[in-house]
């Protein structure tokens, strides 16, 4: 734990990517394999979900200390954050000798999930004796689930395909789909042999960047293909030595959920893997996503969630043929492959080949955009006819061109800390709109402002706080903002029986909340989506 704690805080301290890089690397060569495995887990952003609720860290914490729980929650509000809070006020001890990361989660982490309240108790008021403040504030952040350490996934991979002198498609494609954080696997992970075991393996995805200029600037219309930007599950569908397998972006194994979709995918040669996307779709017509998203917790699914949310998987690209890796192919090379195997199959009321949108000039596809609402198309996505498959997010190559958004004026009625570098600042925010001189809340958001307008807002968070529910305050409201949204469906989760897709801040409204927008006004913008 000392070890992965440095790191942590040498991370923490820089803003150098290759002074990170060289750190990671270091810590990677010497840590045992074990908890290198571990903190390879943690880097990258997987995390393990809370353990014990904050009121009883809260609680045991104000014990340990020997102060009264209000005088802990001036502390927590003056340093506004847990973690730290609680490694500030714990006595020191004198030779803090703390377990391997290994250990520290296999034996204490992970285990509190099935233990009593007393058992649990114990067992993280003994390992927080064993620590230094440092070494607590890092734990602390691994029991509550809110650990981040201010690197980037692909600044990891960067560092590990250095070490092992492997390319770093050759480390990305190992770290997709299900692994354990053993050391035999950060063994194999580091290994020159590039053969892989598990033939279920996804490759990591290809993503767009926002077009946020005119397409006109990209150059010569015909370097590209167009395609719709389908809001669906961006999926791999992959068939290796018999079977078939869907991974979802997220890295989730899902072939359970879609079994339609698995069958369709068993006709599929072997030695192959195709993105694209799964969309549902009844009677040749798209549903709201939202009905997409009850297929995934359902494995297997009803006969009768079968029947109301059908769903098809559009291709739009090649990745994998006949066994061979062929990212490095043009993509009219790989969609010409594409097009070849789906067309020698029998399912293509399953597995469907994208449209390739054949407007001329960028002044017609232009035009074609506006009719993305028409079709439940988020946008269009532009791609460069010569571009290979690349893992991450690559800019000049793909482009995601989506349609100008929904926005409402609303009002700021609740807040709560951020994450990261506005962990100590009321950076995520909750929007209300009037219903019969109500403010509802139909938008929570984050993103969108800059560093000195979130510390402006955090300031009247504080000044202006009506009730507080554990972290979250709910303020006077007086604040307006524009918020930008995707789409609107209904939501029977929500009080105000409306949800909205991707919100985000677009700016502060110079105007009184009384003239905010209304509930009713969003149900006539539901009614004019036709969802």
């Amino acid at each position: 734990m000392r070890r992965f704690t440095d790191l942590y805080f040498t991370l923490d301290e820089t803003t150098k990517t290759s002074h990170k890089i060289e750190v990671l690397k270091r810590y990677f060569a010497e840590a045992p394999h074990d908890d290198a495995a571990w903190a390879l887990c943690f880097l990258i952003g997987e995390k393990t979900r809370r353990t014990v609720p904050a009121g009883r860290l809260r609680e045991w914490a104000s014990s340990a200390a020997g102060i009264p729980e209000w005088l802990f929650d001036e502390c927590r509000e003056a340093v506004g954050d847990l973690s730290e809070t609680i490694a500030l006020l714990l006595p020191t001890t004198g030779r803090p000798e703390p377990p391997g990361l290994r250990d520290l989660v296999e034996k204490c982490l992970l285990p509190l999930r099935d233990e009593g309240e007393e058992s649990r108790r114990d067992s993280i008021l003994g390992t927080w004796r064993q620590m230094d403040d440092r070494q607590r504030f890092v734990w602390n952040k691994l029991l509550t689930g809110e650990f981040r350490a201010g690197i980037s996934r692909q600044a990891v991979v960067r560092a590990l395909g250095e070490l092992a002198g492997l390319e770093g498609t050759v480390i990305s494609h190992r770290l997709v789909g299900a692994w354990e954080p053993t050391g035999e696997f950060f063994r194999r992970l580091l290994s020159p042999d590039r053969g892989d075991a598990d033939v279920s393996r996804p490759f990591p995805f290809h993503l767009c960047c926002p077009l946020d200029a005119l397409p006109e600037t990209l150059g010569d219309r015909r370097r590209w293909f167009a395609e719709w930007m389908w809001d669906g599950i961006r999926a791999q569908v992959v068939k290796r030595k018999g079977m078939p397998f869907i991974w979802s972006r997220g890295g989730d194994l899902i072939t359970g959920a879609f079994p339609e979709l698995t069958d369709a995918a068993t006709s599929l040669p072997d030695g192959t893997v195709i993105d694209g996307e799964i969309l549902p779709r009844k009677n040749g017509s798209p549903l709201p996503f939202s009905l997409l998203q009850k297929r995934i917790g359902r494995r297997p699914p009803t006969r009768k969630v079968l029947e109301e949310i059908p769903v098809i998987f559009v291709a739009f690209d090649l990745i994998e043929s006949q066994g061979k890796d062929i990212r490095t192919e043009p993509l009219r090379t790989r969609r010409d492959e594409l097009e070849r195997i789906l067309g020698q199959l029998g399912s293509g009321d399953r597995l469907h080949l994208s449209e390739i949108l054949e407007d001329e000039s960028w002044g017609d596809l232009t035009a074609r955009r506006r009719e993305c609402r028409a079709v439940r198309a988020g946008g269009i996505i532009v791609k460069d006819r010569e571009s290979p498959y690349e893992a991450g997010r690559h800019r000049g190559s793909w482009w995601k061109w989506k349609i100008e958004p929904y926005t409402v004026d609303a009002v700021l009625i609740y807040a709560q800390p951020g994450h990261g570098s506005h962990e100590r600042l009321y950076s995520d925010y909750t929007f209300g709109v009037w219903r019969r001189g109500e403010l509802v809340p139909v938008a929570k958001a984050g993103s969108g402002l800059t560093n000195d307008e979130i510390v402006r807002i955090d300031a009247f968070v504080r000044q202006n706080t009506l009730e507080t529910f554990g972290p979250v305050r709910s303020v006077s409201p007086r604040l307006v903002f524009e918020i930008a949204f995707d789409g609107i469906e209904t939501s029977a989760r929500h009080k105000s029986g409306l949800t909205v897709r991707s919100p985000r801040i677009v700016k502060r409204k110079d105007k009184p909340p009384e003239e905010a927008g209304t509930l009713d006004a969003l149900k006539t913008l539901l009614r004019k989506a036709g969802t």
